[in-house]
């Protein structure tokens, strides 16, 4: 039903085989023939298909697609070319302001995911209007799975777990190799409590360079 890249369906090929991968796809395959379902098929493991498991520096944990119209990409908390900035995403620019000082006004972060930022949703897709309507129905599963592979790699990597959906998936990184930090979620209703002032995005940066990594080019 979706499209997958060799490099990450040879690490999660068992998991498309397991009862409650069969049973996600059966409700999804009725979801899109009944409902406005975001994002598209195709774009539905933008995340991963874009990074190899390898390649990847940081990770991004956010909770479900966006569920406007020509929002949803496959990548959590970017949106498609020319679209208005969510809220979340306005305070994400906003945080890389006060740290960098340049604004970024396109919404499209697949200019992170080049340099090996996996963005990725706990849940991966969304019926239109209905934000969390495919919370709970085996997506998170998988993208726990993904996790847990990242956290298994040798190479250390950043995780930016922000509010407690990220955190509850985060939960078991292992810290003496990988690189996490927490805080709020950048949602207008949290980002006041932590977000802003976290510096993240330069952390992140530091820990890279400190480690023989390319920092992250955090333009858009």
């Amino acid at each position: 039903m979706f499209i997958i890249s060799q490099n990450w369906y040879e690490l999660l090929k068992d998991e498309f085989e397991k009862p409650y991968y069969k049973k996600l796809e059966k409700f999804l395959e009725q979801e899109y023939k009944t409902k406005i379902i975001y994002p598209v098929p195709e774009k539905v493991f933008n995340s991963i298909n874009h990074v190899k498991y390898e390649d990847v520096k940081v990770v991004i944990i956010g909770q479900d697609p966006y569920h406007e119209p020509n929002q949803a990409h496959g990548l959590s908390f970017s949106v498609e070319n020319g679209v208005q900035l969510p809220p979340s995403l306005v305070n994400i620019f906003k945080e890389i302001k006060n740290e960098y000082g340049y604004q970024n006004i396109n919404g499209n972060l697949t200019n992170w995911v080049k340099q090996g930022v996996l963005l990725l949703n706990s849940v991966l897709t969304v019926q239109k209007g209905h934000a969390n309507s495919h919370k709970g129905m085996g997506w998170e599963n998988l993208t726990q799975k993904i996790i847990d592979l990242l956290n298994q790699r040798e190479k250390p990597i950043v995780f930016l777990l922000w509010g407690s959906c990220a955190q509850k998936i985060g939960a078991n990184i292992n810290t003496q190799k990988h690189y996490v930090l927490k805080t709020v979620h950048p949602s207008p209703l949290s980002a006041y409590g932590g977000f802003f002032g976290c510096e993240h995005f330069k952390k992140t940066n530091q820990f890279l360079l400190s480690h023989g990594q390319k920092e992250i080019d955090w333009h858009t």
